[in-house]
């Protein structure tokens, strides 16, 4: 840690109903992709760190898992998580999707959260102003709890020096807690994984990826070549949700390691030897234990 003068500091949870693009944000804000994103939702399972360096500002935003009943023992897990985040957290970020803005769910999480919030109206750039100025009027009900308001297009970068400013703005003045260089506390192997999943998501459909734990056997770097062996297992429940990874003739593992490795080279500047094993272990997102083992939730 460091100290300066007036300089500013604090925890921002990002919190939201699944699939309203809290991965999406995290990524934006720090420049490259260490979470996980899909179309389809409840794709985060862990809190992520991500660091912004801003002036005379450091702020470090938590990714969470999308807000659910959390039904089953990852999904309780999951829910456990991103409480833990809110309550850490000196400023809570909460998402909202314009085209289902401030549903019930919505509504709920603004309601129930006690830390100071800033509002985001996420994905405006698909909706005309007249839609975006309506949902702003009606979150100014909530004017009293909240910070601010502000739309945003995570996506493309739209908005988001307006969220820096609001933070900032209502952050205490504190120490540099992470070097410059840092953008995450999470390891290389960790994002590897992310990617990892990413592509099972947009490869497979229904319970399948959210069935799927990734596990980094190995990451061996070898300088005088350039080229970084990484072997990564697939870990699903049942034999047939092998078989759907895999698929015809090993096309879908074909194509998830074709385009998670494009991404892990552009991550890591440099090639990358990859290879995915994919194995049975029955049942796991029932099991607590294997559910820490396999690094989610914590």
């Amino acid at each position: 840690m460091s100290d300066q003068t007036n300089f500013k500091s604090g925890f921002v949870s990002i919190i939201g109903r699944p699939n309203v693009g809290k991965s999406t944000f995290l990524n934006c804000v720090l420049g490259t992709k260490i979470a996980a994103i899909s179309n389809k939702p409840n794709t985060t399972r862990n809190k992520i760190l991500g660091i912004k360096n801003i002036d005379n500002a450091q702020i470090m935003f938590l990714d969470t898992p999308g807000i659910t009943q959390g039904k089953g023992v990852i999904g309780r897990s999951m829910v456990n998580v991103t409480m833990s985040s809110v309550f850490e957290s000196d400023i809570v970020l909460i998402l909202v999707d314009i085209k289902n803005a401030l549903t019930l769910g919505d509504r709920n999480i603004i309601e129930s959260t006690e830390k100071p919030m800033i509002l985001l109206i996420n994905k405006i750039d698909a909706f005309k102003k007249s839609r975006i100025l309506n949902v702003i009027s009606q979150a100014q009900k909530y004017d009293e709890k909240l910070l601010d308001i502000i739309p945003i297009s995570a996506i493309n970068n739209d908005g988001m020096e307006l969220v820096y400013k609001a933070i900032i703005s209502n952050l205490a003045e504190g120490p540099k807690y992470f070097s410059e260089d840092l953008i995450t506390d999470k390891s290389e192997r960790f994002i590897v994984s992310e990617i990892i999943r990413e592509k099972i998501f947009e490869f497979t459909h229904k319970e399948v990826p959210y069935r799927t734990a990734v596990l980094i056997d190995e990451f061996n770097e070898v300088p005088e070549k350039n080229i970084i062996n990484i072997n990564a297992i697939v870990y699903v429940e049942r034999p047939n949700q092998k078989g759907i990874v895999i698929g015809d003739k090993g096309k879908v593992l074909k194509d998830i390691g074709t385009q998670a490795r494009k991404d892990i080279e552009q991550l890591l500047g440099s090639h990358v030897y990859l290879e995915i094993w994919v194995k049975v272990k029955e049942n796991w997102t029932s099991k607590e234990h294997l559910i820490k083992d396999f690094g989610y939730c914590n």
